[in-house]
């Protein structure tokens, strides 16, 4: 694909479009939306444009494309974030234009779902940036937490390299929406413990791919991934969603990657921090560790099946759980495994 395609970055005062193409859960929560917006302002110094279907549940498929397709039309928008996830925006994006997409590149935040975005953005030569929302992550109950601001603003502003830092506290357990009194109340956090290596001692760069693990299994039955031959040699990142897929249901998945002749490809693999809560499976501490050793299992076996001995980091903050780190997709990604060291470039 030669070179990775950078939009250009906002700059504070500027204009960012903030669009729903996946579900527009803002429309129901509007204090969580509110706070987002509010910290969007005030902690990064960007003024949210919102579009028509923001706010609107159910939306046309063909009129969340619109929004997306205008906002990146739009030469006064500078960024567009999503709000956050769902679960159908793989109908969205065929009635993308993709002729005004490639002529305005800019900067796309989103993750879960968004996955779909971040992959055709991949597809017509554009980084885009897994992570942030305005739901989940600007409007975090309590305070913000640092590790993720930080990360984000270095995406937003900046074009140098990254290190990517390991929480010291971490948690996967979210305050109720539907109880606006909860957004006063810091998350219930527990201890982090690092990341843990597999693989040899050496150093791989390379460009990233990657996503919810969940939605590259739908682009793959869909058949709108990049060639074997166009990924080969990147890094593959990737982590598992709120729907909580069990161990076997990882394994297959990968599995499935594996006899594409997919996974023989990547000389690196950061792999997110299993969620292991939700609130139809609240999880005992001690049951969710045992959750995220049998998913740690799963990804091993799978990748001892079919890859090549990759370097593979487990327990990256890059996904569901709290913080959360910005992966640039498409962009450069630095693994050093004998100095323990993750860097991206914005």
């Amino acid at each position: 694909m030669g070179l990775p395609n950078y939009p250009p970055k906002p700059r504070p005062g500027d204009r960012v479009a903030v669009v729903s193409p996946s579900a527009g859960l803002s429309g129901l929560f509007p204090h969580v939306h509110e706070l987002g917006l509010r910290r969007l302002r005030e902690e990064f110094g960007l003024e949210p444009v919102e579009y028509p279907t923001t706010r609107v549940m159910g939306a046309d498929p063909r009129d969340r494309a619109r929004d997306l397709t205008a906002a990146f039309a739009d030469p006064t928008i500078t960024a567009v974030l999503a709000t956050v996830g769902g679960d159908d925006l793989i109908t969205v994006t065929p009635h993308l234009d993709d002729a005004v997409l490639r002529a305005n590149p800019k900067p796309y935040f989103g993750y879960s779902d968004n996955t779909n975005v971040l992959n055709h953005l991949y597809r017509l030569g554009i980084v885009a940036y897994h992570g942030g929302s305005v739901l989940v992550h600007l409007g975090r109950p309590g305070k913000p937490h640092p590790l993720t601001f930080d990360s984000l603003r270095a995406a937003l502003f900046t074009t140098d390299w990254y290190d990517l830092t390991p929480a010291p506290e971490w948690g996967d357990e979210p305050n109720p929406w539907e109880r606006p009194e909860t957004l006063a109340d810091e998350p219930e956090m527990l201890p982090g413990e690092g990341w843990r290596w597999q693989g040899p001692s050496t150093v791989v760069q390379g460009r990233s791919w990657g996503g919810c693990l969940e939605v590259l299994h739908f682009l793959m039955a869909t058949d709108r991934v990049p060639s074997n031959a166009e990924l080969a040699g990147s890094v593959l990142f990737f982590e598992t969603s709120n729907e909580l897929p069990p161990a076997k249901q990882v394994y297959r998945i990968l599995r499935d990657m594996g006899e594409r002749g997919m996974l023989a490809g990547f000389p690196a693999v950061l792999v997110g921090r299993a969620k292991a809560w939700d609130f139809d499976r609240p999880h005992t501490v001690p049951e969710r560790r045992a959750w995220t050793d049998e998913q740690r299992a799963a990804v091993t076996r799978a990748l001892a099946e079919y890859a090549d001995d990759p370097v593979v980091v487990f327990d990256v903050d890059l996904g569901h759980t709290d913080p959360q780190l910005i992966v640039p997709n498409g962009g450069e990604v630095r693994v050093d495994a004998a100095e323990r060291r993750i860097s991206v470039r914005y």
